[in-house]
C-alpha cells in the first residue's frame, strides 16, 4: 500500500522533470515551433481574407511578407533607439569618464572600493570577447528565424486542409472541439497582441512626451526602446525604464534628474500596464499578475529573451485549454484574475 501510495507521489514528479528536461534540451527545435504556431493564429485570419479573392499561394505570400514586416518595423525600433544610445556614448566618453570618476571618488569616500576602473571595461580583449558573442547570437537568431520561417508557411499552407479534416465524420467529436477552443485560443491571443500593440504605441507616444519635457536627451530614441521592449511583459518596462534613468545620471552627472525619470517612467509604466491594457482585454483574458509574472521569468528561464516573449501567449492557451476540461478547470479558476469564461 505505501509503495503503491509513493508511485503515485514519485511518478508525476519524474514525469515533470523529465518534460522540463525535454523544453530546454529541445529548444533549438520547440522554441521555433513555439512561435511559428504563435505567429500563425495571429496571421492566418489575414491568409483566409485574402483567399476569398486572390489565389492561395499569392495569399500566402502576402501574408508571409506582411508579418516579415511588423517584424522588421518593430525590430528596427530598438536597433535605430539603441544605435542612437551607442552613437551619444561614444561622442561623450570624456563626460563619462569625469561622471565615473566623481561617482568612484565618492564611493571611496564612504568606504566602498571600486574594484576594476572604467578603462578596463572597454580594453581589447573585453571588446573582442564581445563581439564574438555577438556573432555567436546573431547566427544563432539567424537560424531560429529560418526556422520558425519555415514553420509559418507550411502552416499557413496546411491551415484550411486541416481544419477540413477535423470536420471530418471520422474525426468527431474531438474534431470540433479542437476546433472550438483553437479558434478560442487564436481569438485570445490576437486581442492580446493587437491591446498590447495599442499600449506598446501609447507608451512609446507618451515616453518621448515625457522625456522631451523633462529635458531627457534622445527622446525619439527612449520612445523607439520603450515601443519596442514593452512588448516583453515585466522585463521589457522594467529595462525601459532602467536604461533611461542610467541614462539621465551620466548625461547631468546628477540623481536628480535621475530620479525625475524613474518617477515618471515608473508611473508611465503603471498607469498603462495597470489599467489601460486590463481595461481593453476585458474578463476574457483575466489572468492571476503572480501567474504572467511566474510565466514570462519561468520561459525566460527556459528559452532566453524569446521565452519571455512567448510566455503570456502560452499561458493564455494553459488557461483556454484547461478551462473546457471538467478535470482541469479548477486550474484555469487558479490562474485566472476574475470570472473564467468558457
Amino acid at each position: 500500500m505505501a509503495e503503491t501510495s509513493n508511485r503515485r507521489v514519485v511518478n508525476p514528479i519524474a514525469t515533470g522533470i523529465l518534460v522540463l528536461a525535454a523544453l530546454y534540451f529541445a529548444r533549438s527545435i520547440l522554441m521555433p515551433l513555439a512561435f511559428s504556431l504563435f505567429v500563425i493564429a495571429l496571421a492566418c485570419p489575414i491568409q483566409m481574407a485574402l483567399q476569398r479573392r486572390i489565389p492561395r499561394l499569392a495569399a500566402l505570400l502576402i501574408t508571409l511578407l506582411l508579418v516579415v514586416l511588423v517584424i522588421v518595423i518593430v525590430g528596427s525600433a530598438i536597433v535605430w533607439g539603441l544605435g542612437e544610445l551607442s552613437q551619444w556614448l561614444f561622442y561623450n566618453t570624456g563626460r563619462l569618464q569625469a561622471i565615473y570618476a566623481s561617482w568612484t571618488d565618492w564611493l571611496e569616500g564612504h568606504g566602498i572600493a571600486i574594484v576594476s576602473p572604467l578603462g578596463e571595461l572597454f580594453s581589447i580583449s573585453r571588446l573582442v570577447g564581445l563581439t564574438h558573442s555577438l556573432v555567436t547570437r546573431l547566427n544563432s537568431v539567424a537560424g531560429f528565424a529560418v526556422l520558425t520561417f519555415i514553420f509559418v508557411m507550411l502552416g499557413l499552407l496546411e491551415a484550411e486542409d486541416l481544419q477540413r479534416r477535423l470536420r471530418s465524420s471520422s474525426a468527431q467529436p474531438q474534431g470540433e472541439m479542437l476546433l472550438h477552443i483553437g479558434r478560442e485560443i487564436a481569438g485570445k491571443i490576437r486581442r492580446f497582441m493587437v491591446v498590447r500593440s495599442l499600449a506598446c504605441i501609447l507608451t512609446g507616444l507618451v515616453v518621448w512626451a515625457f522625456t522631451l519635457v523633462a529635458g531627457l536627451e534622445l527622446a525619439s530614441a527612449w520612445a523607439a526602446i520603450a515601443f519596442a521592449l514593452n512588448y516583453i511583459p515585466f522585463i521589457g518596462p522594467l529595462m525601459a525604464t532602467i536604461f533611461p534613468t542610467l541614462f539621465a545620471i551620466a548625461q547631468s552627472g546628477s540623481w536628480q534628474l535621475a530620479l525625475i525619470v524613474f518617477v515618471g517612467l515608473n508611473v508611465i509604466q503603471f498607469a498603462i500596464g495597470s489599467y489601460l491594457e486590463p481595461f481593453l482585454t476585458g474578463a476574457s483574458l483575466a489572468i492571476s499578475p503572480f501567474a504572467v509574472m511566474f510565466a514570462v521569468f519561468f520561459w525566460s528561464f527556459m528559452w532566453g529573451v524569446p521565452g519571455a516573449f512567448i510566455g503570456v501567449p502560452i499561458l493564455i492557451v494553459v488557461v483556454t485549454w484547461c478551462a473546457h476540461e471538467q478535470s482541469t478547470r479548477w486550474i484555469a479558476t487558479l490562474l485566472s484574475g476574475g470570472r473564467q469564461s468558457t
